[in-house]
């Protein structure tokens, strides 16, 4: 019998740690689930780092979770039972995360539990659209095909959300390096100039007295400043976690002439591929918009969703309660009202997705491409400030020399 040093969460997520006897990892493991407990960590003890035995891998990314979601959709529709399945593809995992969260999905299912509460265990990996849809799969016995669509949904929205990234990344570093540059003048090389001004005791014009100014309040002023941001840092974040304030902000980020647009075109087209997948795998509309809120960043945009919810729960059809919270562009509202009519919910949905993802790539575009010559021109207005400013008393200099 071997000691092994565990941390674990119960069902209402509290934190617990201690030492559990067992043969090996994989009985410890069984016996901590057996006490209603969720391993998170599981390590033996008395043995080197090199040889612990760590059950807390990161968490998976992207293109992990479709790889794996694809596969299984691949060995199911071809007749592999579904623990066989899972065992395929934890064999054939690159890193040991994956197989870790494959095996104790794999040991749940053998113990009696569906596909759909076995990803439960890990909500950080396996969002709470997934078990709904997987489990509308399993019910439906569609569930090959359910997971090959959640796989060609996740890919989509993980190519999207790296076009946005993409599309800033450039604008971030322009900024970046447009205030490095603005530092290291400021710090260093105004300084120097303003050494040579004082020795000659000349009167200076108001813009080098106030780039002066400047200089010696960064010099002198650093490490307040770098306190005050770091202040200002933890108070955005504490409200940004104030459900209140952070719902206030983003009603307001819509209205906002070029990002809001592209704001409610990124969840916009995220609320009709997410919709639509769920809908299409006969997960009702109910908890189909339940899991589609949950999908989106925008908090204005959420509230819409929920707020619809309770509309179609009092016998409304979804276009009209979407139309009423005003958030979503008229052509969805269309569209969902075309799918109402005619039974193609969820065709229509998909369709309404490709049309706002190809929308919001043309705005990114248009963002990026005024964006871009916007910061550079900032960044060399500032500096020719600089020298102006620097340039100024010296050629008034010379004028007294002549």
């Amino acid at each position: 019998m071997s000691n092994f040093r565990f941390e674990a969460y119960d069902p209402s997520g509290r934190s617990e740690k201690g030492l559990i006897e067992a043969e090996s990892v994989r009985q410890a493991r069984g016996l901590l689930r057996s006490r209603g407990l969720v391993p998170v960590v599981l390590r033996e003890e008395n043995v080197s780092l090199g040889k612990a035995v760590l059950w807390a891998p990161r968490r998976l990314s992207g293109r992990e979770r479709v790889m794996v979601i694809r596969q299984l959709a691949v060995l199911l529709g071809g007749g592999v039972p579904l623990d066989e399945a899972l065992a395929g593809v934890a064999a054939e995992a690159g890193r040991e995360a994956v197989r870790q969260r494959l095996l104790a999905i794999r040991a749940e299912v053998l113990g009696g539990a569906p596909l759909a509460q076995a990803l439960m265990l890990f909500p950080r990996d396996f969002p709470a659209l997934f078990p709904a849809l997987v489990a509308a799969g399993e019910k439906s016995g569609k569930l090959a095909w359910v997971l090959e669509r959640l796989a060609d949904y996740a890919e989509a929205r993980d190519q999207l959300q790296g076009k946005v990234w993409g599309a800033l990344a450039y604008p971030v570093v322009v900024m970046v390096v447009a205030i490095g540059i603005v530092l290291f003048l400021m710090s260093s090389v105004v300084p120097q100039v303003v050494a040579v001004f004082a020795s000659n005791h000349q009167v200076l014009p108001p813009l080098t007295r106030g780039l002066i100014f400047l200089s010696d309040g960064l010099r002198q002023w650093w490490a307040v400043g770098l306190v005050l941001l770091f202040v200002v840092v933890l108070g955005v974040r504490y409200l940004w976690r104030q459900p209140t304030w952070r719902l206030r902000w983003d009603r307001q980020w819509l209205r906002w002439p070029i990002v809001g647009r592209l704001a409610q075109g990124y969840d916009t087209e995220r609320f009709s591929s997410t919709l639509a997948i769920l809908v299409g795998g006969g997960v009702p509309i109910l908890s189909a918009l339940q899991g589609t809120a949950g999908a989106l960043s925008n908090r204005a945009m959420v509230m819409a969703v929920m707020v619809a919810l309770e509309r179609v729960r009092e016998g409304s059809g979804l276009a009209r309660a979407l139309d009423e919270q005003g958030c979503f562009p008229r052509t969805l509202v269309q569209l969902i009202h075309a799918g109402e009519r005619t039974g193609r919910l969820d065709e229509l949905l998909s369709r309404a997705a490709t049309t706002e993802g190809a929308m919001l790539e043309r705005r990114l575009m248009l963002f990026t491409t005024l964006l871009e010559p916007a910061l550079i021109l900032a960044m060399g207005g500032v500096v020719a400030l600089i020298v102006l400013a620097i340039l100024t008393p010296i050629m008034d200099m010379n004028q007294m020399v002549q």
